[in-house]
């Protein structure tokens, strides 16, 4: 069985090509889940991929004045458009493992001139990031890369303030995958192979403390394929005003 170091080192490494231009989701498999392009709101200057399964900020409401944190924020493209959303007070916070990305998506934020985007290097397994301290947390397409999810929700979940929004559009399966596509390095860079049972990944995201999970669009797959969904949820607490 590939070791979760592997799998870091194998996505760390595809998408470090990926920032600088080079193949897609798998050279074998160019219609590979995280190939999908996100919503493409205009964004002048921006360069670099903009890939996802899936539209997280178009459900998080974010308000002016907010702090909303992106969990594989790739190339930028989706904390910059937040980073506009919570402006001219909020701010918008990516973290992404792979110093190419982190390097691409700062080269962005200076292009786009939008000042409030600020981009971390690290692993959402261990966000760095205090306790507490962001009003939203949305990912595309990334956490089915993370060897361990719960921690992934976990940490999510530390850093939301109470009462704080999850929003997050992911690869799910139908049911358990092969095992030769759980052990393929090249399955799990291209959002294949790390891809939970939706009832699996569900349950992570109520074991690590969030209530009134709803999923807010699913698309379909036989046994033993995957698709994406995109899900809301909420950190017990205070309510958010006026959502």
């Amino acid at each position: 069985m590939i070791s979760p170091d592997a799998i870091r080192m194998q996505v760390r490494e595809h998408y470090a090509g990926r920032a600088t231009g080079q193949g897609c989701c798998g050279a074998s498999d160019p219609d590979a889940a995280c190939c999908t392009p996100s919503a493409a709101e205009t964004l002048e200057h921006f360069e670099g991929p903009s890939l996802g399964c899936g539209s997280p900020l178009e459900h998080a409401q974010l308000r002016p004045g907010e702090i909303v944190v992106d969990l594989g924020s790739g190339a930028g493209r989706e904390v910059l458009l937040a980073a506009r959303q919570v402006s001219p007070t909020g701010r918008a916070v990516g973290i992404d493992m792979t110093p190419e990305m982190v390097w691409k998506a700062r080269d962005n934020a200076a292009r786009t001139a939008i000042p409030n985007a600020e981009f971390r290097l690290g692993e959402i397994e261990y966000i760095p990031l205090p306790d507490a301290s962001a009003d939203a947390v949305i990912s595309n397409c990334v956490i089915n890369l993370v060897p361990d999810k719960t921690a992934a929700f976990r940490e999510a979940y530390r850093i939301l303030k109470p009462g704080g929004r999850l929003v997050v559009s992911d690869i799910v399966s139908n049911g358990p995958l092969p095992d030769a596509v759980r052990n393929s390095a090249e399955a799990w860079s291209a959002c294949v192979a790390g891809a939970l049972d939706v009832a699996d990944y569900l349950s992570a995201i109520a074991r690590a403390g969030f209530v009134e999970t709803e999923t807010l669009s699913s698309g379909e797959a036989r046994k033993g394929q995957v698709y994406s969904v995109t899900v809301k949820a909420r950190k017990a607490g205070m309510e958010p005003a006026a959502l």
